[in-house]
């Protein structure tokens, strides 16, 4: 008797509130758990410090020249920390660390800053798109396929050559054509939404179209879209460092880790691998750090595994 009066009791006890998590906060926890993501991420974070302050330890400016080392003599710049060239000297008589520095900066800088121009772009048009339908959508689209059917790299070189070989039409080049494939996997997206009962509602409201776009469809694609951007920004450091390496992108007294890549395949027989073995390095690393971060943010923003 006295147990069941005992389940009473604690049947007519509030039950406590279960606490739910948003997308987001799973998204965190499952980007935690991938070791490879958080050391990607904890290197980039190193990489940009080591971009932003890595040029207040240095003991030369990137386009001091010690004429002693120049030419034939750079054999004898060789890395050490006494003589205050921590990564030796390339083949001018300029501080390789101060350069590298330098270099890493500039490619960071290109590689987020064409994706953020990609992204913008490729978002907006692809939301338009998928949102309007019928013809709008139909014409936007082919003009898209159009634009994929060009050869990326030949359009950017031939920009460079007619405009002008400078880090803003580098920036410019790059990021008003990278936007294509963004475009189509906004588009994608946008169909799936569209039909949704908040946009229903909100066109029922009255709510114009433009509107809709930017306040209920774009941050509803803000998961694909970070994921893209950080698969793209790798993507875009290597076509700046191969337009760098035919000796069209970044150009003198700034540089990049693609030029330096270039100047050190150059003098590999000379003696002075670590020309090239130093900015290789920063660019191998940073590749792979922006791949693994892209990677974990994949599969952390995946609905399918919540």
């Amino acid at each position: 008797m006295f147990g069941a009066r005992q389940v009473d009791v604690l049947a007519e006890l509030p039950a406590a509130p279960v606490k739910g998590r948003s997308l987001w906060q799973d998204a965190r926890a499952r980007f935690l758990r991938n070791k490879a993501a958080v050391l990607g991420l904890i290197t980039l974070i190193l990489m940009t410090i080591f971009a932003v302050f890595g040029g207040l330890i240095a003991q030369y400016e990137p386009d001091f020249v010690d004429f002693s080392l120049m030419g034939a003599n750079a054999f004898r710049g060789v890395p050490s920390i006494e003589t205050g060239h921590y990564f030796g000297v390339d083949q001018d008589g300029r501080d390789l660390y101060a350069r590298v520095v330098q270099g890493t900066g500039i490619s960071l800088l290109v590689g987020v800053v064409g994706s953020f121009v990609a992204v913008f772009i490729g978002t907006l048009y692809g939301a338009m798109s998928g949102y309007i339908g019928g013809r709008v959508d139909n014409i936007m689209m082919r003009t898209v396929d159009i634009l994929l059917s060009i050869p990326f790299m030949f359009v950017l070189i031939l920009m460079l050559v007619i405009f002008g070989q400078s880090l803003l039409m580098l920036f410019i080049g790059i990021g008003l054509i990278s936007w294509l494939n963004m475009a189509r996997i906004a588009r994608g997206q946008t169909l799936t939404i569209k039909n949704k009962e908040f946009v229903e509602a909100a066109v029922a409201s009255g709510v114009p179209t433009f509107t809709i776009i930017l306040r209920h469809i774009v941050p509803n694609l803000a998961g694909i879209v970070i994921v893209y951007a950080t698969l793209l920004i790798p993507e875009i450091i290597l076509f700046e460092s191969f337009v760098s390496y035919l000796g069209l992108g970044v150009q003198e007294p700034n540089t990049s880790l693609g030029a330096l890549i270039n100047l050190g395949a150059r003098q590999m027989n000379n003696g002075t691998l670590w020309m090239l073995l130093f900015p290789l390095a920063f660019f191998l690393i940073t590749l792979f750090a922006f791949f693994f971060v892209g990677d974990g943010l994949r599969d952390a923003l995946d609905p399918k595994d919540r």
